[in-house]
Order: C-alpha cells, then structure tokens, then sequence
C-alpha cells in the first residue's frame, strides 16, 4: 500500500497536477485571464455604494478587454458581497484571495469594511486597492506603519474634513457650528476630528456635538439640542442612510441652517421622494462632479449611461473605474502579476489622469488629489467648487 501510494503521489506531481503560488490565474482554461476580485457592498444598509463601484469597474473592465487587455490577458471581475457588514468582509476577502487567486483585491467603500480586509491583504501579501474609504488607519496602521499591501485612489478624512471646515469658514461665513455624527462610524468619527480641528484652527467655534448611532432613526433628541445652540450651519459626516432622514427631522423642528457632509452622501436615495426638500441648499465635498465637461469625463459618463441604462455615474462609480484602470496600468507598467512587482507598480503610480482627477499615489499609499464641493439644487448635485490638496 505505502509503495503504491508512493507511486500515485510521484505520478501527481510529475504531471504538474498540483501546484503552489497564486500568479493571478488558475492554468489551463483561465491561463489567459487576469482575475481582480472585488469585496463590495452589494446588498445592506449601504448597497447603492457597493453596486455603483461594481458598475464602474465593469464599464471598465469592458474598456480595457475591448482594447486588447493586459498583458495579452483579459481582466476577469470577480466581486463578492460584503452585505454591508463587517463579519462578511472578513469573509470575502478571504475567499477571493484563497479560493479564487486574485491578482488584486479592490475594496471597499466603508472604512470599517476596508480595515477588517487590509490585516488580511497584509498577511497574504496581495495588493489590495480601495477606491473610496477615507479613513487615514485603511493605509496606515494604528501604530503609524505604512501598509506595504495597501492602497486608495481617495483622499483621506484629514483632507475632506479640512475642506468642508474652509468651505464652511470662507464661502459660508459660519462661526458657529455643531457636529452631529455617528459615534460607532470610523469614517463618520474620522471626518468629524478633522473638520473639528480646521474650523476651531480658523478661530470658528463647535457649539455642540451630538452622536447618533447606525440604522436609527429618530434623531429628534440631538437636533433639539442643536436647534437650541442655533448653529450657523450643522456638519453631518454619515453616511446617506441616516442623512436624508436627519434633514427631514430637522426641518420639522424649525431649523433651517444649512447641514454640511462629506462622500457618503452621494446616492440618488439621499433625496428621493420626500427627503428631496428637506436637503435643498445643502453641501457636501465628493470625489468629482457628473457635471465636468472635460472630455474625459464626459465620454465616461456617457459610456456609463448607455451602458447602465440611462443611470448618471456617481462618485463611487467613477472611483470604481479609476481603481480598476489604475491596477490594470500597474500590471502593464510591472510586467507580470506577480504580487511583488504589481505593488511596487501601484505605489509608483504618478500623475494618473483618472475621472476624479489626476492621481499619484504618495509615499503613505494615499491619492494626492483635488475634491469638489456640490450644493444640492431641486434634488441635484451641482458642483459649486474645487479645492485643490
């Protein structure tokens, strides 16, 4: 028996029937595809973010395989759901990485997702590329380490916090302003700290900070306390889940200071229906605006319409698209999808022309890049500024 199982496991091998490494493809069939796996909320309390990253990174998948692909290789989108919780990111991005041999794991929009994936990108040493969360620890670990594995095409919180603090301070003449954010949000918690720390800087005053919690949804408690401080202008850095409905309560209690916010508003669910009037007027900063005429924008929101039935690109989409182009330019520049040389590639990307800008990633693994700021008009986001970092 010993002999004959010798035998077999010699026959095995010799016939290259198992192997080790994870070159980005499994051999035979798939040998000519590239596999970049996605970890994205497609389903929960945030889908619309997940499903529009997903869309713009399909759109350009499209792009880059109608060209000819990497390498001689076509790209192969392979996305799993977070469910917009924190257990299931764990879990995708396990799964893309052991069982699918992804070359590249992008993801995610939230923060909180994005932190429980790139210990994991770490320690399988893939290189991981999120597209949206801002929070500064995604990059750079508690202990001030720059993650070796791990990248954005986003600005941080420090960044976006600063300019909607200037913005509030020099465009809106706020000196008195009140924060209401969510104390279990790492991305709320984050942008909070920052637009805090910049508007004290600029001689502006928080008279109140209130905190809520994720999915609740009677916030009339904490805005009774800020209408009685009468803010000149209210910062809510969450997500659009609980925006729409804290606009709605504030002004049913009277308050009509204009609420501020950052990224995490932009979905089309934010005014929808009745929250539409409630929001008008208000400001939020974002990635881009689906209102840039420059020609590279404009052929991409054009290709997304047609592509995604008439829907205007949000900015998770068209950071979507950039992190997929980034990473397919990387591996073209690297020569291979070999993990080693594909993240060295990503962090020597400078001056990417991308949809949200031109992009170089900088030695904390952070994008160096401009924001926008939108005002919300008849339920629409127009752009009203740009702050350059």
């Amino acid at each position: 028996m010993r002999k004959l199982l010798f035998i077999l496991l010699s026959g095995l091998l010799s016939g290259g029937i198992i192997s080790c490494g994870n070159d980005g493809s499994d051999g035979g069939e798939e040998s000519d595809v590239i596999k970049i796996g996605h970890f994205a909320s497609m389903q929960g309390d945030i889908a619309t973010f997940g499903q529009q990253t997903n869309n713009g990174m399909l759109l350009a998948v499209e792009e880059i395989n109608a060209a000819g692909g990497v390498l001689g290789k076509k790209i192969e989108l392979k996305t799993e759901d977070t469910r917009s919780t924190t257990q299931d990111a764990g879990l995708a991005a396990e799964k893309l990485i052991s069982q699918d041999k992804v070359t590249v794991l992008l993801g995610e929009v939230a923060s909180s997702l994005s932190l429980v994936a790139a210990p994991i990108a770490e320690r399988e040493k893939v290189p991981m590329v999120t597209p949206a969360s801002t929070n500064p620890e995604v990059t750079v670990d508690k202990n001030g380490n720059v993650r070796k594995y791990v990248f954005r095409v986003c600005f941080i919180d420090p960044f976006q916090g600063k300019v909607m603090a200037k913005f509030a301070k020099e465009n809106l003449n706020a000196t008195r302003v009140a924060i209401l954010k969510d104390n279990a949000n790492d991305y709320s918690v984050g942008l909070a700290k920052n637009f805090q720390e910049t508007f004290v800087g600029m001689g502006g005053e928080i008279i109140a900070e209130q905190a809520y919690e994720a999915k609740q949804v009677d916030f009339k408690s904490q805005l009774t306390a800020i209408k009685a401080m009468n803010p000149d202008a209210i910062y809510v850095p969450g997500y659009y889940t609980e925006v729409s409905l804290i606009a709605e309560q504030a002004r049913d209690l009277g308050i009509t200071a204009p609420l501020l916010g950052g990224d995490g508003w932009d979905s089309p669910e934010l005014t929808k229906g009745k929250f539409k009037e409630a929001l008008e007027g208000c400001f939020f900063s974002n990635h881009y605006s689906v209102e840039d005429t420059t020609a590279l924008v404009k052929s991409f929101t054009e290709k997304y319409a047609k592509m995604f039935n008439g829907e205007a690109p949000g900015a998770m989409s068209a950071l979507g698209y950039d992190a997929m182009y980034i990473v397919a330019d990387a591996i073209k520049r690297a020569g291979s999808t070999e993990a080693e040389a594909v993240t060295k590639a990503i962090g020597e990307t400078r001056d990417f022309k991308g949809i949200t800008g031109n992009i170089t990633i900088n030695s904390q693994h952070n994008a160096e890049k401009s924001a926008v700021v939108l005002q919300i008009k008849d339920g629409k986001f127009t752009y009203f500024a740009t702050v350059a970092p």
